[in-house]
């Protein structure tokens, strides 16, 4: 791949990113808002959003923030939101085969559900560059430490998040996120399972618990459904800058 076409990809994905970017800024600024409720300071709130840079774990460690701090309790509640991950990658890998591991690495550190999904999509077309990946990742990366912060520091101004609509920022990005997927009927049938298990298990115990249940439903349909006319498969030239 030439320095050309590795700019065009990079700034084609991240025009792309930037207005689900701009989505996601009232979660941002919500979580940042409701960890300077728990006392969490801004340097304290750019760290986490810069070393962890996972939403709704995030909001799952600082919705659990008390004194005394309930470590075990965050760490195993994170985990299992995370656990979805592990499926994500597996997803991209085949995409990124030929990269050399330390760059798929960082990859890994960057992927997010938006992420993820964008780079996903573009997979379908027949081929996902590394650039194209970082463009993506990037707009996100800085967008969320950039509106995280600033809830942190209007935290005080946004006395009730749920009444601007914020609490409901981030069911409306999945939700936009599904949509750009379900291109067949055969792909209807995963994203309905995934939401009545997620649903179902929500109800009888509410927690994250349902975000795996919902993953791992889809997962077992996409399994055992027929393949739609437009299942992914990709290119088998597709080739990636070597370092």
């Amino acid at each position: 791949m030439t320095t050309n076409d590795s700019t065009r990809d990079f700034g084609e994905a991240a025009g792309l990113m930037l207005p689900v970017a701009l989505g996601v800024a009232p979660f941002g600024l919500l979580l940042g808002s409701v960890a300077a409720d728990k006392g969490l300071t801004l340097v304290d709130v750019l760290a986490m959003s810069g070393l962890v840079f996972a939403g709704s774990s995030q909001f799952v460690a600082v919705s659990l923030w008390n004194d005394p701090l309930p470590w075990l309790g965050i760490a195993a509640s994170v985990l299992l939101v995370n656990a979805r991950h592990v499926l994500m990658g597996a997803s991209l890998a085949r995409s990124l085969q030929t990269v050399p591991r330390r760059h798929r690495l960082i990859a890994a550190f960057f992927m997010a559900d938006e992420i993820w999904a964008l780079a996903e999509r573009r997979a379908r077309s027949g081929r996902l560059s590394l650039s194209y990946y970082f463009g993506l990742a990037v707009v996100l990366y800085t967008s969320w430490l950039l509106f995280t912060g600033l809830g942190t520091a209007i935290g005080a101004v946004i006395a009730d998040p749920a009444a601007l609509g914020f609490d409901f920022a981030f069911t409306a990005i999945f939700i936009a996120l599904i949509v750009s997927f379900v291109g067949s009927a055969s792909a209807v049938l995963p994203v309905v399972a995934s939401a009545v298990a997620a649903t179902v298990v929500h109800l009888l115990v509410p927690g994250a618990l349902s975000i795996l249940a919902g993953a791992m439903a889809g997962i077992a349909v996409a399994m055992i459904a027929p393949a739609g006319s437009e299942e992914y498969a990709p290119a088998a030239g597709a080739e990636e800058e070597r370092a």
